[in-house]
């Protein structure tokens, strides 16, 4: 599962990692890509749930088999796009596909780990994710080099392949094979949408991790139209930003695991916890003005960025499943990643926008001040519920 978490990012991250040179040959402008990306993300919303309950009726084996190969399809497909409906209807497949990877990893983790282990397995498959988009530049860019953007994407479409053989062995199992029993009922009640709490939860994955989205399909262009970067040149330094989000990961789980778990007052925990976060989203308004000075400093400001930004989705993820219990961690996990999905197809056509403007500067303080209105969303609406389950 952390394979297919890593394959999912290599997958949706080379359009963004060869945008400089897709969008040159094809002719597409910044707010283009941006509306492709929307695409995307939109489908990825609507994914998640949709496969989690796949998932959960049909089983892990098919399940995951019939996703991976739906995407894998839909990834090596990008080889044929020309233009702007061919990349988003890609697109689209892809990210309805993908909407399998994060469900998936959950269920593997509760279906076949004792619950003594399953919040390490749950990390261990989701944080294949970001070491997928660390990799992705490492991997990608000699591939592109060599056989072009095109042979980019027929280089995705078999890893993809592999993965499903593979699966093949390993899902034999019989953990993996039978199809599991719904989980049992419990007193707790589950995210309701008039609940203030679910919004509260929404706001602050959303909007405090949109700068991973930012930050993920914004900077190869970035790099290449402001800073005069070639292809090879963004490939070589690309994976810097990403191992921010993976260290970040493992770095706030210990914290929440160490520092807030023992505590009875925790909305006051959360509270400062999530107001450290915003406060230290700041420095992104700068990273335009530390690329004068040179690439280091800019990297080193993006890979603080994502680094903060998976606080976002830790913290969040924590405090969901405080007020809901762990019973309801599969909904969850959905809710809140079709919530950043939703996020990023607002505001991406948005960015494209000001990147086409050359409006460096602007893109990156709307992309500070979002997490700001997170945080001010989830004080405001998690006070409706000051109990935890």
């Amino acid at each position: 599962m952390l394979l297919v978490s890593l394959i999912s990012y290599i997958d949706r991250n080379t359009l963004a990692l060869l945008a400089p040179t897709i969008l040159q040959e094809t002719g597409l402008s910044a707010e283009q890509y941006g509306w492709i990306i929307s695409a995307f993300s939109i489908a990825y919303m609507l994914g998640n749930p949709t496969w989690g309950k796949l998932l959960d009726r049909y089983g892990l084996r098919a399940g995951m088999f019939v996703s991976v190969g739906f995407w894998t399809l839909a990834s090596a497909a990008h080889a044929f796009a020309t233009g702007f409906w061919s990349f988003a209807a890609a697109r689209i497949a892809l990210g309805f596909g993908e909407g399998a990877t994060f469900p998936g990893g959950l269920r593997t983790a509760v279906q076949t780990l004792p619950e003594s282990k399953r919040s390490r397995g749950i990390a261990v498959s989701y944080s294949g994710g970001s070491l997928g988009a660390v990799v992705t530049p490492l991997i990608v860019t000699p591939v592109a080099a060599a056989v072009g953007w095109r042979g980019a994407f027929w280089f995705t479409g078999l890893i993809g392949v592999l993965w499903l053989i593979v699966w093949a062995f390993v899902s034999r199992r019989d953990d993996i094979r039978r199809t599991p029993a719904p989980i049992g009922k419990t007193s707790a009640p589950g995210p309701k949408w008039k609940d203030g709490a679910l919004w509260a939860f929404m706001a602050a994955y959303a909007l405090g991790a949109l700068p991973l989205g930012f930050i993920l399909y914004g900077t190869s262009i970035y790099l290449s139209r402001a800073l005069g970067g070639s292809q090879l040149e963004i490939g070589k330094v690309l994976w810097v930003p990403p191992l921010g989000w993976e260290v970040g990961y493992f770095v706030w789980g210990w914290i929440l695991d160490r520092r807030v778990n023992p505590i009875a007052n925790k909305r006051a925990t959360y509270t400062w916890i999530f107001a450290a976060l915003a406060l230290l989203s700041l420095p992104l308004a700068a990273a335009h003005r530390l690329a004068a000075i040179g690439w280091t400093p800019l990297l080193l400001a993006l890979f603080f960025e994502m680094f903060i930004a998976s606080g976002f989705v830790m913290v969040s993820l924590h405090y969901a499943t405080e007020v809901y219990t762990s019973a309801h961690a599969g909904l969850i996990a959905g809710i809140g990643a079709g919530s950043w999905g939703a996020a990023v197809a607002l505001f991406m056509p948005r960015f494209g926008r000001l990147f086409d403007q050359q409006q460096w500067e602007q893109a990156f303080l709307i992309a500070t001040v979002i997490p700001l209105a997170g945080f001010a969303l989830w004080w405001l609406c998690s006070r409706s519920r000051p109990r935890f389950a």
